[in-house]
């Protein structure tokens, strides 16, 4: 996998948790603060759209994951 795959798998994986975590309809819900990072994912997602720069991605790529196109 390449870094930016790595970067959506991990943004996906982080939504899911906290949609799992902060939902009141989730039977594993905990508290509805768990929705404002489904809302920090999203704006990270928007950021980096827009200024082609992601943190976790070169994380990722320092830890030996390629860029890839």
């Amino acid at each position: 996998m390449t870094s930016w795959q790595l970067v959506r798998v991990f943004a996906g994986l982080f939504i899911l948790l906290s949609l799992l975590l902060g939902a009141p309809a989730s039977p594993w819900f905990h508290n509805q603060w768990w929705l404002a990072f489904t809302a920090f994912v999203g704006l990270n997602m928007l950021q980096s759209g827009v200024t082609k720069w992601c943190l976790l991605e070169r994380i990722m790529h320092r830890l030996g994951a390629h860029r890839g196109e």
